[in-house]
């Protein structure tokens, strides 16, 4: 995951990852293999461009997306999903599944077989290949998939995965009863003077520590700030904080600025430090976390995990107490090795141990930069910013033909020109019109895929839009009122229309525009060929199609405006010759959008933006358009206070389409859910909670389509969001280089070149 200032859920189109380069000497580690030779075996290693490692190669631990590719490398998990995002569930005999007029056989390391049951609970049968090993040569059996559970579930556990989260049976009783060290002191607070569960002497340190570190955090954003050019040097700390979105005295410290932090998150260090971080987390500058990282018995909890029980010496079940449709993508969880991560004297499933002491993980955190897999390639080291992986000759797959992989901190501008240059054999640059020239150019022809780069192009995992939020933009005190509505809807009407002009300005042909709030390479997302797809507020106020065909660009524009001064008035807006004159109570005749174009329009939503503008402007309405060149920092900061009217941004999505982060408000309960709705949309709708909900406990696909239509459908009747586009990533590889002709075919989103990577070739 990357680290950057209030991302949450959210990324921008043109993101950057805010990580300090960490260096492990692979002689220090366990894990480590001996470097790769120079020479003859030197040219069989693959140089792939990567951006700024943490040197966290654990699949427990990692915590940024260059990481992760490491860590691809070395480690499977239990399934494996096909070209379009779907799981596999019969990975050792195999599925073939047709993509874009070719089938493919997928394998993986299990089977799953999915019972639900007449009590409501539903049984998740795993079945492991019998014939697996790890690196080191031990064999890889079901007690090595039940530790890892185990490690992701503990009640101490801090990495990414949120697997402790589902619903399965006996977690809350496992997980009850216990609470880390640095919580429990965190919460108590440094003046605490009841010593049940610590001393004071620990007490005193772990403030004495904390205190430092949060200088050091805060200090780093500081340093962030200024060197990102926000601010300057010599600028005072207050001056940085502003442009952090905290507001303090002049005089302010580092102190007084990390104080502020904590006390705007109410005094949870960990979310704090997480979201509000420039590079390292809070823990990470600490003298001693692990020593805090441990878990304290509060109280009484289960033995273990009552839903996953040891079926036999390659299989297992785990059981859910619901159907939740999204579990599946997290039950095919990376195994690690207890003999390695943890102890085989610590296991004895029959009593309850499994393979660490519970609530310690400070074992399994050590193996963090010296990992043991099950993968095509084995850790060699990561130093100067490069990891180094070599091939496993143990793998079940089959022996790689690339004998080592050099993952290289490579400058974002120095992608393209490396590739080109021979000193990068893959890359994965930032796409747009210039970077396509720049490939063209190195290529020698009209076209940018030659004989000096080959380029696989896919959709972006996620999707731009314009945010409105319905509390903030509304008539009266209503949001969900038809005049409310009828608001946003004049507004988006605008918005969409200049769509098409603005994606074709800014990335040509490599975005498309879309008509719905959700990611194209979503299999939810309603195609141009289904029935009732529909453009994005194209009718007028009373249902009518506001385009005709054959209409030149200007007409179009005519009409959007004609379309939106009617929503205007179903508003309660007054309109006198074509002119907006007053606004109805509550509303206004002018709304501030926030862009983060750096301050000088470079977002892909500035055009239609200042388009929008110059038409609002001729009907008597205020656009305000705010450019910001910390855009991550002030949106994000405006939309979790709730204050945000309008913004420009990107969601990430997912392989599962569930909406419930985004859009459920939990009306049956107050709207106390603080996912997007609630914070950034102000949605309020029951029935789009019902359908939601609905959606999660179905695992029929096809029925789930037709509920997230309607969802979806509701979302645009709301007109929170206005979908703008769908962009393109690119991969792209060293003709002279790599033999192209061993690409994994028909690379998308979610099969890159790292599938099949045991297969690749070099020239």
């Amino acid at each position: 995951m990357k680290n950057a200032k209030r991302l949450l859920a959210l990324a921008l189109a043109a993101g950057m990852s805010l990580t300090q380069l960490m260096s492990v000497a692979a002689a220090e580690t366990e894990g480590a293999t001996e470097a790769a030779p120079a020479g003859e075996a030197a040219a069989n290693t693959l140089v792939v461009a990567a951006d700024g490692m943490d040197g966290k190669f654990s699949p427990f631990f990692y915590t940024a997306v260059p990481d992760e590719d490491v860590v691809r490398t070395m480690f499977e998990g239990l399934l494996v999903s096909d070209r379009e995002g779907s799981i596999v569930l019969k990975g050792i005999d195999g599925e073939t599944r047709p993509y874009n007029g070719t089938d493919y056989t997928y394998y993986g390391l299990a089977n799953c077989d999915i019972v639900e049951n007449e009590d409501g609970t539903v049984d998740y049968n795993f079945t492991l290949r019998d014939d697996l090993v790890w690196s080191d040569g031990e064999p890889i059996t079901i007690d090595d998939a039940i530790f890892s559970a185990y490690v992701f579930c503990d009640p101490t556990y801090d990495g990414n995965s949120t697997l402790f989260a589902l619903p399965i049976e006996g977690m809350a009783e496992y997980r009850t009863g216990m609470e880390t060290l640095f919580n429990l002191l965190t919460a108590a607070g440094p003046d605490n003077t009841d010593f049940t569960y610590w001393d004071e002497a620990t007490q005193t340190e772990f403030w004495a520590d904390l205190t430092q570190a949060g200088d050091a955090f805060a200090q780093s954003i500081v340093d962030y700030v200024i060197a990102a050019g926000y601010n300057a040097e010599g600028d005072s700390v207050a001056a940085c904080a502003a442009n952090w979105g905290y507001t303090l005295d002049e005089a302010a410290t580092v102190t007084d600025f990390f104080n502020a932090m904590v006390e705007n998150y109410g005094g949870d260090y960990i979310t704090m430090s997480s979201t509000e971080t420039a590079g390292p987390l809070i823990t990470d500058l600490m003298a001693d976390y692990g020593k805090y990282a441990v878990g304290i018995e509060t109280g009484e909890s289960a033995p273990n995990i009552s839903g996953i029980k040891k079926t036999g010496d390659y299989t297992m079940t785990i059981t859910l107490t619901q159907v939740d449709a999204t579990a599946i993508y997290q039950l095919g969880f990376s195994i690690c090795p207890v003999h390695y991560y943890g102890s085989l004297d610590a296991y004895d499933y029959d009593n309850n141990q499994f393979g660490f002491p519970k609530g310690d993980l400070s074992g399994v955190k050590a193996k963090t930069s010296a990992p043991v897999g099950n993968g095509p390639f084995t850790f060699v080291s990561f130093e100067n910013g490069v990891a180094t992986v070599q091939k496993n000759p143990l793998y079940w797959k089959g022996e790689p033909k690339i004998d080592f992989i050099n993952f290289q901190h490579v400058q974002e501008a120095d992608k393209i020109s490396g590739v080109g240059a021979g000193t990068l054999d893959i890359a994965e640059p930032s796409f747009s019109l210039d970077g396509v020239a720049e490939m063209a150019e190195l290529n020698g022809s009209d076209t940018f895929d030659g004989d000096v780069i080959t380029i696989k192009t896919v959709a972006n995992l996620g999707y731009g839009y314009i945010g409105i939020n319905a509390k903030n933009v509304c008539v009266g005190d209503d949001p969900a009122s038809d005049a409310s509505k009828n608001l946003r809807k004049a507004i988006a009407t605008i918005y969409s229309v200049y769509r098409d002009v603005a994606m074709d300005s800014y990335y040509g042909e490599w975005a498309n525009v879309i008509n719905y709030p959700i990611s194209d390479t979503s299999w939810a997302a309603p195609r141009v060929t289904d029935e009732g797809y529909k453009v994005a507020f194209s009718v007028d106020v009373n249902g009518n199609p506001i385009y005709t065909d054959g209409m030149t660009e200007d007409e179009k524009y005519a009409a959007a405006l004609q379309a939106s001064l009617g929503f205007f008035e179903a508003a309660g807006y007054t309109v006198e010759d074509g002119k907006l004159t007053a606004a109805p109570e509550g509303a206004s005749l002018e709304y501030e959008v926030m862009i983060p174009g750096s301050g000088k329009g470079d977002h892909p939503n500035f055009m239609i933006l200042t388009m929008a503008r110059d038409a609002f402007a001729s009907i008597g309405f205020n656009l305000i358009i705010t450019d910001l060149s910390d855009g991550t920092v002030t949106i994000g900061n405006n939309l979790d206070a709730g204050t945000a009217e309008m913004w420009t941004m990107a969601w990430q999505a997912t392989a599962d389409p569930d909406m419930y982060q985004i859009y459920y408000s939990d009306v049956a309960n107050g709207g106390a859910n603080p996912g997007g709705s609630n914070k950034y949309y102000s949605i309020a709708d029951a029935e789009l909670d019902e359908l939601i909900m609905a959606a999660r406990q179905s695992t029929d696909q096809a029925y789930r389509k037709v509920i997230y239509k309607e969802c979806l459908d509701r979302i645009v009747d709301w007109a929170t969001e206005v979908p703008i586009y769908q962009r393109q990533n690119c991969e792209i590889f060293s003709t002279e280089r790599v033999n192209v002709s061993t690409l994994t075919p028909d690379i998308t989103t979610y099969w890159d070149w790292l599938n099949d990577v045991e297969l690749l070739e070099l020239n």
